[in-house]
Order: C-alpha cells, then structure tokens, then sequence
C-alpha cells in the first residue's frame, strides 16, 4: 500500500489528494497546514497519520490539546518532518508559495517521489530543485492539470521529436475586458474564474495570466525544453489542457473535465492507471472548443514570466515573491488590478540579477522582493 504525505492538507489540492487517496485505498501518513486547525483536526480524525504538520506554532499547540494519539509538530521544522518520515512513499507539494521549497527539496533529498502542485517550487529554485533529483534519482510527477497533460502526451515519445508544447489558459474572468474595464477590476470580481474552483491567490495569477508564465517556467524545468519551444494558447472551455507538437505535425493533447482529480490520481498511480472518480466525458456538454492568441498588452505578467525564464539566475524566484506580495496588496484593496503588472515590472528592472548559488541566496532574494513590493 502507498503511503503518501500531504503538505497542504487544508488546500484545494490537498482536499483533493484526500479523495482520491481514499478512492485507491492509500494510506496518508502526514498531513500539514498552514493554520487551519479546524479541518486539519477533521482530516486527522478520519485518517490517523502518524504525523501533523502546522506552520504556525501557536495553531501547532492547540492542535495538540485537540488529538491524542498522534503528534504533531510545527514551523519550518515540522513541514521538513512531514515531508521526509522514512516509511513515506510520495509527497504531494501542495503548500502555496515559497514555503514549499525547502520541504520538497528535502523530501527529494531523502529520496521521496514527488507528486508537484506548488508552482513555486521549479519557479523560484528550478536548477537547484531539478538537479538534486537527478542526483538522486528521484522521479517529480506534475500534478497541474496542464503540466499532467503534456507528461501524459510524452509518454513514449524522445524529446528530440518534439517541435513544441503548447499551454492551454482559460483566459480568466477579464479575457474580453477593455483596457478602461480592466481599470476597475474589484478583488471579488478577480476570485471568479470561469471553470476553475482554487485558492485566492492561484485565482488571481490566472486572472492577471501569470499563473500561466508561471507554468512556463515550470514546463521549461520539469521537461528540460527551450523557452522558445513553450507557447501559450487562450482556450476558455479548459477542456484541452495542453497540446505536444512533433516534429512531423502532429498534435496530441489530453482532455478531460476541468477537476483536479484526474492530474492527481495519474502522478499518484503512474505508470499505471486505475479506475477514476470522475464522471465520463460529456461530448455533448462540451461541443465547441474555441482557441485564441493571448493578448500580451492587456495581461504583461505573462510576458514578464516568460523574460524571467529567459534570464533566469534569480529574476523568476525575485518575479515570484514580488508578484505574490503584490497580490496579496489587491487582495487587500491597497493598489488595483492593473498595478499588479505595472508595479511587477518596474520591481523586475530594479532587481540585481545573479545565478542560482545556494537556497540561502534564493531566501534572501525572495524577502528582498516581498519587502520592495511592500514599500514601493
């Protein structure tokens, strides 16, 4: 039986993960928070980890008073904890932001597979990320549902006989906005996505695009491809979630509802398949797919990420912290939908560009970021 850590318990993702999990009959063996104990407690209480992870600390203590039976640890300390017991299989990487790199890089160290949902993870610390797995020999699973799709579409195929991968995006809530109505976007408004059910922040990024150069990024370092080789492609329905294109003209592409659960439960069988949870397709429901180009001017985040990943170094890890402070700003209505860009690319021509030495420097470059965003 597979035995599988969760770190990010409480997210969509996590919420998910737990689901499919029960559906194939694994065994969870830690879960972690960031400090919703309320669900967390629910979640131990029908699981029975061995291990609790809470970010917060003083969340961490009550908790504790809450469960007998199980520990539960905290910090920075406790999330490595959760993501390296010996007697785990799999780590799902579902923690949002930064945090996340230091337990997946640590979980690879301790020769963990990696089942991948944190975006920032490859973003801010692809190089060094991807090279300790290679060092040790460690497999890392996608499960973005985009990045699921072009994984899915490789399989059997040698990356010399491919022309280029192609990302699908919804296009967000704002893909036919004007230029005077995107100037009055309200944070609740940002939090509608047409097909997608996520957390805020992710939301956001898709309403702004950047969540899509975001995946740029992260298709540049999962499938060792050149940035030129990785387009993007509007498609509203998210029927398609991407699209490999060989050499010869051919085109494959994955299909399925829009629900995580279908990423998840393939990085979590892979090589094999097993029945799923999700409902067969509806031809009918989805009669008519639509494509079209993104339009940059009105949604620059994606065209910042993609000069982020040309440069790389430490710009896509500044670009990353950077846009989440700024997100978090309009989420807390302190600046608009528009200046999220704006800001983002006056803070990308500030930063001082350098190679990825150490996760010490990437840490100190991200608190550079979110302390410019915050004061600029």
């Amino acid at each position: 039986m597979k035995k599988i850590s969760i770190l990010g318990s409480t997210g969509s993702i996590g919420k998910n993960t737990l689901e499919v999990a029960e559906h194939l009959g694994y065994e969870v063996t830690a879960l972690s928070a960031h400090s919703n104990i309320d669900l967390l407690q629910k979640q131990a209480e029908k699981w029975r980890p061995s291990l609790i992870a809470v970010y917060d600390k003083e969340k961490a203590l009550e908790l504790q008073k809450r469960l007998s039976g199980i520990s539960v640890v905290s910090g920075m300390e406790g999330l490595i904890e959760a993501a390296t017991l010996p007697q785990i299989d799999f780590v799902v990487s579902a923690i949002v932001g930064a945090k996340g790199i230091l337990p997946t890089l640590k979980g690879i160290e301790a020769g963990k597979t990696i089942g991948l949902a944190n975006k920032e993870v490859l973003i801010a610390a692809g190089e060094l990320i991807m090279n300790g797995a290679k060092k040790r020999g460690v497999n890392i699973f996608p499960i973005d549902s985009e990045h699921s799709a072009i994984f899915q579409c490789l399989q059997g195929e040698s990356l010399s006989g491919v022309n280029r991968i192609i990302l699908t995006a919804s296009g967000g809530p704002f893909r036919t906005f004007t230029e005077k109505e995107l100037g009055s976007i309200t944070p609740s408004a940002a939090l509608k996505h047409p097909t997608w059910k996520m957390g805020k922040k992710v939301t956001i990024d898709s309403s702004t695009l950047m969540n899509k150069g975001l995946e740029v990024i992260e298709a540049k370092f999962l499938f060792d491809i050149p940035l030129e080789k990785i387009d993007v492609v509007i498609h509203p329905q998210s029927i398609i979630h991407s699209f490999v294109e060989f050499i010869d003209g051919s085109l494959l592409s994955q299909l399925g509802e829009h629900d995580m659960k279908i990423p998840i439960q393939y990085a979590l069988t892979y090589p094999k398949r097993k029945k799923g949870i999700v409902s067969c397709f509806d031809f009918e429901k989805y009669s008519k797919l639509e494509f079209f180009s993104p339009e940059w001017e009105k949604f620059p985040c994606l065209g910042l990420a993609y000069e982020a990943a040309k440069s790389g170094g430490t710009l896509p890890c500044f670009m990353n912290a950077a846009n989440e402070a700024l997100v978090e700003q309009f989420l807390e209505g302190k600046i608009s939908w528009k200046e999220i860009g704006k800001k983002l690319e006056t803070l990308m021509g500030a930063h001082k560009n350098e190679p990825q030495k150490s996760l010490e420097i990437l840490f100190e470059v991200d608190r550079e970021a979110r302390k410019m965003a915050t004061t600029h």
